[in-house]
């Protein structure tokens, strides 16, 4: 039997909030400070990391046909995944430690998506004007300043897309090598790829899409209440200071007259809307939590401003826990903050201690399958090997390779091989043992091999030796 038509209405999930288009209201404060401090820190970085120099190469450089990642003075290989996945918990541990202290700081702050879009959003009040304005260019019918203006916005947009795209692709192919190749388009199918890719999804998703990520596309701002507790401090309003509402239109559904009953009986809010006005997803706060909500404050400098303004202290809209807003001690004592903290304490020293054990030189030993062992005329037992020399410093090392596991074992030929810097060498060696050292079949034995330059740096490889 099929339910009425309103019933399936009402079940019907909101997957997609209809709204217009947001034009933010500007506002100074401490949080629109750091936020904008976010800004240059995180673009100082992104966008000049790729300029440095180390050594003669790029100081950042993802290498990916040499299979290396240079880092300044360290170089990773895929040896090193171990170290990639460390930084990867480290980084997932922090985010949630924050999230725990102080909600989606991340994503007010620091997020890319936020970061690029109040660039876009900035080069849009410059070209187009206030939020006023704007609003009233978006609903004034085609002209040719309307147009003028557009252009220029857009073509600005595309600019900086264009470099954020080129700064990207430059951290994989050098950005003094990709520069002049752009000039005729020299460049390889893959980087002409990502130059369009993260150019046009910097461009959409920055001057377009804006806030709907936030709302709509970001997993994080779905599961985020998780990990929220009473203890997290977040952008909350004060309900119990700023109820009942005292605005001009409370007043006058009230029967009150404009200069009557201001303050008796009414709340600190004085129902002006800036706080719904300069939100970035243009939620209103006085709402209670919602997951739309960025941290970013903006909505606490705007209620912060319009307080100082009416003589009334500011933190009506501030960042506050459950528990202080609704009059309790905190607890000092977070178990979760406990795991997180232990986690991140416990990945770092792990991080810390493979960085320190980890060789700059790695060897792998491969027995000639093809003839098992075979008898000199001076009646000893050879077996052939090949070993794989893989030098992973940044200079050319020589090797000395002994043998050890059997009396009388030895090798035959050369023991002192070079290796390039950043290269793989194979080298073929033979080992003799008389026919009376093990019994009869595979005994165990090792390669020890070290570098002469450097005798720290030493390798044992185990393997076997067949006598028949």
């Amino acid at each position: 039997m099929n339910k009425p038509v309103s019933k399936v209405r009402e079940a019907k999930l909101e997957l997609y909030r209809k709204k217009g288009k947001i034009h933010a209201r500007e506002v100074r404060g401490r949080f629109n400070t750091i936020r904008w401090a976010m800004v240059w820190f995180t673009q100082l970085v992104f966008y000049g990391a790729c300029w440095l120099q180390w050594g003669g190469r790029q100081a950042v450089l993802f290498d990916i046909p040499h299979e290396k990642f240079y880092l300044f003075g360290l170089v990773l290989w895929p040896q090193d995944a171990l170290l990639l996945a460390i930084m990867l918990i480290l980084a997932a541990t922090g985010l949630f430690l924050v999230t725990a202290l102080a909600g989606r700081l991340f994503c007010g702050f620091a997020c890319p998506q936020t970061v690029y879009t109040e660039i876009f959003m900035w080069i849009e009040a410059k070209v187009e004007g206030d939020h006023l304005a704007r609003l009233k260019l978006d609903q004034a019918p085609p002209s040719l300043g309307k147009l003028a203006r557009r252009g220029t916005k857009y073509a600005l947009w595309g600019l900086v897309a264009a470099w954020t795209a080129i700064s990207f692709v430059g951290y994989f192919t050098p950005i003094r090598e990709l520069l002049p190749a752009l000039v005729g388009w020299n460049v390889g199918p893959w980087e002409g790829f990502w130059l369009i890719f993260y150019g046009l999804f910097t461009y959409v998703q920055a001057g377009f899409a804006r806030e709907a990520v936030c709302q709509h596309m970001c997993p994080y701002s779905r599961f985020q209440g998780v990990m929220f507790d009473s203890t997290t401090r977040t952008v909350s309003y004060d309900v119990a200071r700023g109820e009942p509402r005292k605005g001009a239109a409370a007043l006058k559904a009230a029967g009150q007259g404009a200069g009557q009953g201001v303050t008796q009986g009414k709340g600190d809010c004085i129902d002006c809307g800036i706080c719904v006005q300069v939100c970035p997803t243009g939620i209103d706060i006085r709402d209670g939590l919602q997951y739309q909500c960025i941290n970013c404050g903006l909505c606490v400098d705007a209620c912060d401003d319009v307080m100082a303004k009416v003589a009334k202290p500011v933190g009506l809209i501030r960042f506050a826990s459950e528990q202080e807003l609704a009059g309790q001690p905190t607890r000092s004592g977070r178990p979760r903050l406990a795991v997180y903290g232990g986690l991140i304490g416990v990945f770092v020293a792990l991080g810390a201690w493979t960085l320190s054990e980890r060789s700059l030189l790695l060897v792998d030993v491969l027995r000639d399958r093809g003839s098992l062992s075979r008898e000199t005329a001076e009646g000893l037992i050879e077996n052939a090997y090949t070993l794989k020399l893989m030098n992973l410093a940044e200079e050319d090392r020589d090797f000395d390779v002994a043998v050890s596991g059997l009396p009388g074992i030895q090798l035959v030929g050369a023991t002192h091989f070079s290796g390039e810097a950043g290269g793989i060498r194979e080298v073929h060696v033979t080992v003799a043992a008389p026919p009376d050292a093990a019994k009869s079949g595979a005994s165990p034995i090792a390669f020890l091999i070290k570098a002469r330059q450097d005798p720290d740096i030493q390798v044992s490889e185990k393997s076997t030796f067949v006598l028949p």
